[in-house]
């Protein structure tokens, strides 16, 4: 080799080096995979039932020791697409989040015509908020996505009687606007006194004529808050507060849980082609309004586990959805995921421990 294309290569390669390193999922990496995601030990799955998809696992420490966990299911005869129509929330209890969770009762059912909440009740999320434990979770009337509205049942006890609400909590915007499709996927903090309600919504009009070959449309995270508990809840004039549309390829994200550490606000939630389909984002805020640029929260499945080939009728494997937290003392201690397989080839949770 010449001399002069020794130097050339190897000032080449020195450059190449100062590059950011791309993971096997062709990432770009540097300064983007958060300490959280370090910190994860996988616990496996949970929660199979026979005869049953699981979905939406949002768990709480109990006064009693125990934990406790609100997830969705409906009948596995539905395949996956049940979650839409005919989706129910149910209670189960452990002793410890890597011991077995028993099932313990059906909270909210579908009620049939006539209410807002008739064909399907899923997204629980749990939290405790003035004395009250309250479960936000989302309703529908017609068995699509269109009257996907947010409600909120509330219960002395996390072993209830549980009232439900009879009108939703939060509705779509007007037609035109970004969320004028549905409300969903709530996630809820109370902070300074405001009680912080984010959720997703699309454009409807941008929904029926998309073409994206992967997803239609374009998820966004709004906010709305409110001065009581029950509300009325008033939706923030800067929504969203979420917009990835803008970045390109149709990049957005969804299932989002937030929470207060540090004094700052914190979101994890499910990557939909900022890094990939597969992954889990992370991000923080000072405020709830402004949010910082996502880093990796977690990978996809086979980044921790090996698993069996799926059924063709399948089609969302080998990643982990509606991540929620286990938060003891303040801090998160395990993350709750929801995931396609297991024991009956449907779905179940599929827990991380947290490492300090």
């Amino acid at each position: 080799m010449k001399r002069r294309d020794f130097i050339h290569n190897a000032a080449l390669a020195s450059a190449l080096m100062m590059l950011p390193q791309l993971d096997f999922a062709g990432a770009l990496t540097e300064g983007k995979v958060s300490e959280f995601s370090k910190k994860l030990k996988p616990v496996g799955r949970a929660l199979e039932m026979d005869g049953y998809y699981i979905w939406c696992n949002s768990p709480i420490a109990g006064p009693d020791g125990k934990i406790h966990v609100f997830f969705s299911r409906w009948v596995a005869k539905k395949k996956m697409g049940g979650w839409i129509n005919g989706s129910e929330i149910c209670h189960a209890i452990a002793d410890t989040p890597e011991s077995e969770f028993k099932y313990v009762e059906t909270i909210l059912s579908p009620r049939g015509p006539g209410f807002w909440d008739a064909t399907t009740c899923h997204n629980p999320f749990i939290t405790q908020l003035d004395g009250l434990y309250c479960l936000f979770f989302m309703g529908n009337s017609n068995g699509k996505t269109d009257t996907k509205r947010i409600g909120l049942a509330t219960a002395p006890t996390l072993n209830g009687p549980w009232t439900r609400p009879e009108q939703p909590l939060l509705l779509p915007g007007p037609a035109g606007a970004w969320d004028d499709h549905c409300t969903t996927n709530p996630a809820v903090v109370k902070h300074k006194g405001k009680y912080m309600l984010f959720y997703k919504s699309w454009n409807t009009k941008e929904y029926e004529e998309s073409t994206d070959p992967v997803i239609k449309g374009n998820r966004k995270y709004g906010l709305a808050v409110a001065d009581q508990l029950e509300g009325p809840y008033t939706k923030y004039m800067g929504n969203p507060v979420i917009d990835f549309s803008g970045r390109g390829g149709n990049k957005q994200m969804e299932d989002a849980f937030v929470w207060m550490e540090h004094n700052h606000f914190n979101m994890i939630c499910r990557d939909m082609g900022i890094f990939n389909h597969e992954y889990g984002l992370l991000m923080n805020s000072k405020n709830g309004f402004k949010w910082s640029e996502p880093e990796i929260a977690y990978y996809d499945a086979p980044h921790y586990i090996q698993q069996p080939e799926p059924p063709s009728y399948l089609k969302k494997y080998g990643r982990f959805e509606r991540p929620q937290l286990l938060l003891q003392y303040g801090k998160p201690t395990y993350l709750f995921t929801a995931s396609q397989g297991g024991k009956y080839m449907t779905s179940s949770s599929f827990i991380f421990k947290i490492n300090s």
